[in-house]
């Protein structure tokens, strides 16, 4: 039997920080004491002028590959889970694959919004099961969403940043990853996303004109305030099952840093301790498809994941997607 196991981990953090202060001066109206209240957002960083979604790709995939001792000529697939790309075509995969040199690699994204990075690693891990052609995939979530914040939208500027994370993954004779389970709720596809730019509504003059100026991020419509603390706990409890395992065995939860009020509540409905539920979005603000690989890896820098630890992965985003995994820690 072949496995997949995760090898190391890496982040990329961009430079520029805006604190809240920044954002309160930027909309014209208080809103620190309410992000950490509600939200438990202080700060968030974003990529500079010069910076694309590719190179904050690269900054994590760097980390990652030294740390796991791969060269990047070494790689055989580049899996990118991103719905920032540098272009609508080709994909950004290939951008990061010249970029670091990884001449031998396959390449492709993959777009389900936030739910991205999780449903990235479920395939890498399947493809190395499957396949004895593949023996190290790197998988990069990335967010570069501070190019479509309208800066006059209260909802979407209060939240979005940017940042990347990544994980080489490695065969083994020995199971680290363990599952995964994908769900998705359609009918809200059009509640959340950045809707301007595809066929639907094509970035035409006139278009640009009706959503004063270039693409961006909307919140469209609401979709039920519980639908995480719902939906979390079931899929967690589908993936366990299925593996024999119970809530007391996992050592991490790592899920979507959109609100930690959130993350606070799902715990509470699991029976577990938050000491259990390692959070970054007070520091890094919300980052989308790459925040469960970023505070992944921030849980690994800290010592919160251990060899032969069980860490749990549970993802929501635009679509609505849900995705999630479970992995025993082998690096």
């Amino acid at each position: 039997m072949r496995y997949a196991q995760i090898l190391s981990t890496g982040r990329y953090v961009p430079e520029k920080v805006l604190t809240n202060a920044d954002v309160e001066k930027i909309l014209g109206e208080k809103v620190d004491e309410w992000l950490q209240q509600n939200v438990g957002i202080r700060e968030r960083h974003m990529m500079a002028d010069d910076q694309v979604t590719s190179d904050l790709c690269v900054g994590a995939a760097r980390q990652a590959l030294e740390r796991s001792g791969t060269k990047p000529e070494e790689l055989d697939l580049i899996i990118i889970a991103t719905d920032t790309p540098d272009y609508l075509s080709p994909a950004t995969a290939s951008v990061v694959q010249a970029k670091l040199g990884a001449v031998n690699a396959g390449t492709y994204d993959l777009n389900c919004a936030c739910a991205g990075w999780v449903t990235a690693l479920d395939v890498g891990s399947k493809t190395i099961a499957a396949d004895d052609s593949y023996q190290r995939i790197l998988v990069v979530g990335a967010y570069g969403m501070s190019r479509y914040i309208n800066w006059k939208d209260k909802k979407t500027a209060t939240l979005f940043a940017d940042g990347a994370g990544a994980v080489v993954l490695g065969a083994s004779d020995k199971p680290g990853f363990l599952g995964a389970k994908l769900l998705a709720n359609g009918e809200y596809h059009d509640a959340l996303g950045v809707y301007t730019g595809g066929t639907n509504r094509p970035a035409t003059a006139e278009a640009l004109e009706l959503t004063n100026g270039k693409p961006a991020v909307q919140f469209v419509r609401k979709f039920p305030a519980t639908f995480n603390t719902e939906r979390w706990p079931m899929l967690l409890d589908q993936l366990l099952k299925r593996q024999n395992l119970k809530l007391d065995d996992v050592k991490q939860f790592v899920f979507t840093q959109l609100n930690l009020r959130t993350i606070e509540a799902t715990m509470k409905i699991l029976g577990q301790p938050m000491e259990k539920a390692h959070y970054t979005m007070d520091k890094w603000g919300y980052t989308g498809s790459a925040c469960i690989p970023m505070t992944l890896d921030d849980a690994v820098v800290q010592g919160k994941v251990q060899r032969g630890d069980l860490v749990a992965l549970c993802a929501s985003g635009g679509g609505l997607a849900m995705a999630s995994a479970l992995y025993r820690w082998t690096a």
